[in-house]
């Protein structure tokens, strides 16, 4: 009798996804997002209240997603030799250090510095706990369980830029700042309950070259990220800006329903993926995504607003999961790190790109323009993939 007991539970407990230690990654993740992205959409007010342009909200922004880029490689091979305990809670403190140095920070150039810092912080961080979630789902339910992990981070979206918005109505900058950091320690008190894999030679692993910043298995996907994450720029740089010129409210209300939809397309494009492919989940969200810059661009009223905020939540939600899962099935065991930092890096660096040019082109234009360059982004990343795809095929 206890034989077969065993044996059922050598069965189950394999493609079991909710364990103890990832119901704790998940809620760290949770945590230091939720200060995140607390601090998306009122860093560009700040830089307004410090006298800065829009030309300099995009250098801002641009340059914590290029400090989180370049660090990600190092991060990567970090992961596999000095383990992910330590990546990962070095990411976390450094990040709390910053964010907690916001509150006293009172000129544009010194802002500046600690968004770097902010961004080698963020870049360890998310780097290690994309691997870390790995880890602990069963490879094959990887597309449900990244699926699963990424509703931490959705949830945070869902409550964050609106939270941010509104406390920095009723508070000061300092006083947002902290709560932010302390939200970002709340990360690291969980993060030191989990049960972290151990560093280990694998049978199944690849050789490194000396200047190893990439894993090639990933690039494809990455590839097709940078071009959507472009858009991703646009609207945590300059939608907040965008809505008050235009005397449009609601704008707490736009990251909520992108939000909502965001959670409710992980409830069912994880599956999709892992039953049919990437090719039934890319197309449809890419197009959503696609339809949502055209409506920014235009915005005549709230509810368009909210529609596009609907229509890119649910596009956006389905397609990054299931390109991150790709990215990582490909890779051989010891090369997940790196593919989740490659996978990440071109995350930041399609959101630095967008965030620094469309800083420009609001500077020479209007902010309208930051949407249809976006719509254009989305679309080059839909023609790759059928390049991709038929390329494959043949």
């Amino acid at each position: 009798m206890s034989t077969q007991s065993t044996a059922v539970k050598t069965a189950t407990i394999p493609d079991k996804i909710w364990t103890r230690d990832f119901v704790l990654i998940c809620m760290a993740n949770f945590f230091i997002f939720l200060g995140f992205q607390m601090t998306l959409p009122t860093i560009p007010l700040f830089v307004k209240e410090l006298g800065g342009s829009d030309q300099l909200i995009g250098l801002i922004t641009g340059i914590f997603t290029f400090s989180a880029l370049l660090l990600r490689p190092y991060a990567g091979h970090a992961l596999e030799s000095k383990g992910r305990r330590f990546v990962y809670m070095f990411g976390l403190a450094v990040f709390v250090l910053s964010v907690g140095t916001y509150a006293f920070i009172a000129s544009i150039f010194f802002l500046f510095i600690m968004r770097m810092v902010q961004g080698i912080g963020w870049g360890f961080s998310t780097t290690a706990t994309g691997t870390i979630a790995t880890d602990l789902i069963p490879p094959k339910r990887r597309g449900e369980g990244m699926g699963y992990f990424g509703l931490s981070g959705n949830l945070a979206l869902a409550f964050g830029p609106s939270l941010g918005l509104t406390l920095v109505g009723v508070m000061s900058f300092k006083e947002l700042f902290l709560i932010c950091a302390a939200l970002g320690f709340m990360a690291f008190l969980l993060s030191t309950r989990i049960r972290y894999k151990k560093v280990e030679q694998s049978p199944n692993k690849t050789v490194t070259v000396k200047f190893d910043i990439f894993e090639k298995t990933a690039i494809q996907p990455s590839l097709l990220l940078f071009f959507i994450t472009v858009s991703f720029g646009g609207i945590a740089s300059f939608l907040p800006l965008y809505a008050t010129e235009k005397g449009i409210p609601g704008i707490e209300s736009y990251f909520l329903v992108f939000a909502i939809f965001l959670m409710i397309s992980r409830t069912f494009a994880g599956k999709i993926y892992d039953s049919k492919g990437h090719i039934f989940v890319f197309l449809p969200g890419t197009l959503l995504i696609f339809g949502s810059m055209l409506l920014l661009s235009w915005l005549p009223s709230t509810l368009v607003m909210l529609i596009a905020g609907g229509m890119y939540g649910l596009g956006f939600g389905s397609v990054q999961p299931a390109l991150q899962a790709w990215a990582v099935d490909k890779a051989a065991d010891n090369r997940k790190g790196m593919a989740n930092a490659t996978f990440f890096s071109f995350f930041d660096l399609g959101v630095g790109v967008g965030a620094i040019t469309f800083g420009q082109l609001a500077f020479m234009y209007d902010y309208s323009v930051i949407y249809v360059t976006s719509a254009g982004s989305v679309m080059l990343s839909i023609f790759l993939y059928i390049y991709l795809l038929l390329k494959s095929k043949k």
